[in-house]
């Protein structure tokens, strides 16, 4: 069973920066090929995909977080570690951030994005003005 652990997020100004951190523990032999991605839950609005990363460590964003957000990732033995480096903050930033991941799958892309099996629980974001 796949588990996941998120850190990061909280408040931060206008400009500020924040990295979010998750970790996914996977009992497949296959983890180094899942699919892999960061969403987020504004109030009010639907669920948006704004940074995934393949299994050839390709990067895709949305246009609204493009040159200020970074995904990476490192794999381990049997983990999975995300991140989401964010600079720039603005105030429509402020969501809730998940991370997800996905076994392998043909298409890994902001604008192709795969139906995640394994979310994380979500993380504050909070950018004043």
């Amino acid at each position: 069973q796949v588990q996941v652990a998120e850190s990061g997020g909280g408040s931060v100004q206008s400009g500020g920066s924040l990295r979010l951190s998750c970790v996914f523990s996977v009992p497949d032999w296959e983890y180094r090929n899942y699919c892999m991605g960061w969403f987020r839950r504004a109030p009010g609005k639907e669920r948006e995909a704004i940074a995934l990363i393949a299994q050839t460590g390709t990067a895709t964003y949305s246009d609204s977080v493009k040159g200020r957000f970074t995904i990476s990732r490192d794999i381990g033995r049997n983990t999975l570690n995300l991140q989401l480096q964010m600079s720039s903050l603005k105030p429509e930033d402020t969501a809730s951030y998940f991370c997800a991941a996905e076994p392998p799958t043909w298409y890994c892309a902001v604008n192709n994005a795969p139906v995640f099996d394994y979310w994380g629980q979500g993380i504050q974001v909070t950018v004043s003005s």
